[in-house]
């Protein structure tokens, strides 16, 4: 193992913390506000902060972590679905299916311009936030232990 990349990674995991920091205080509002209907600016406000920091999240996970943990691992780099499924092998993520839908999310954050697919993604998010933050507590104390 290199240097420069247990520094990188740790770097990373520093990113992450704060990330995931965030996304625990949003999470937690939009919990409180709940799927509806009709919602005020103000709790829109709050959503669009909960959807970015899921993006984010998952992007500093999946892009920069997965990929350092294979790199230090001698791992081949591939594709993001390759990345996923080696995080699920190595009992990092609870579910590599859970982690492609998490990633066809993030996607539709980006690039969703149509408000009546704003509450789906709400939805999603909610929904998958937890899983999102149960792997990134595994994979920080893997990361602990292996580097």
């Amino acid at each position: 193992m290199r240097k420069d990349e247990k520094e990188l990674l740790e770097i990373e995991l520093k990113l992450l913390e704060e990330a995931l920091k965030m996304l625990t205080y949003s999470y937690a509002i939009c919990d409180k506000i709940g799927i509806k209907e009709d919602y005020a600016y103000e709790e829109l406000d709050k959503f669009e902060a909960l959807t970015s920091r899921f993006a984010r999240t998952s992007d500093i996970l999946i892009q920069k972590i997965f990929r350092l943990i294979d790199l230090l691992e001698l791992e081949t780099s591939g594709s993001v679905l390759d990345r996923i499924n080696r995080m699920e092998k190595r009992g990092l993520i609870s579910s590599s299916e859970v982690f492609k839908e998490i990633r066809r999310l993030r996607n539709d954050i980006a690039h969703e311009y149509i408000p009546e697919s704003i509450e789906t993604i709400f939805k999603k998010v909610l929904k998958l936030t937890p899983y999102l933050m149960d792997s990134i507590e595994k994979v920080h104390r893997y990361c602990i232990e292996k580097f």
